[in-house]
């Protein structure tokens, strides 16, 4: 027989999807994902750190190194 989740996991469950959620309406993804995704779908690579994932995402969002011309500011 499945037990129900209690409030407090359905609560911890919610705040995981609002935050991940507001993280990709400012442009930056989710970490563990991205690892995970490396791991298994590109062994051969080892995923950048989370501070080089940090970065990565924000300089695709403000087009760092593109010169397609686009500029934040």
């Amino acid at each position: 027989m499945l037990q129900q989740p209690n409030l407090r996991d359905r609560l911890r469950t919610l705040s995981k999807c609002v935050c991940d959620g507001a993280r990709l309406m400012v442009g930056q993804g989710d970490y563990a994902a991205y690892a995970d995704h490396i791991r298994r779908t590109h062994p051969d690579r080892s995923p950048m750190t989370e501070v080089e994932f940090f970065r990565n995402r924000e300089n695709a969002r403000f087009g760092v190194g593109n010169t397609s011309g686009f500029r934040c500011c």
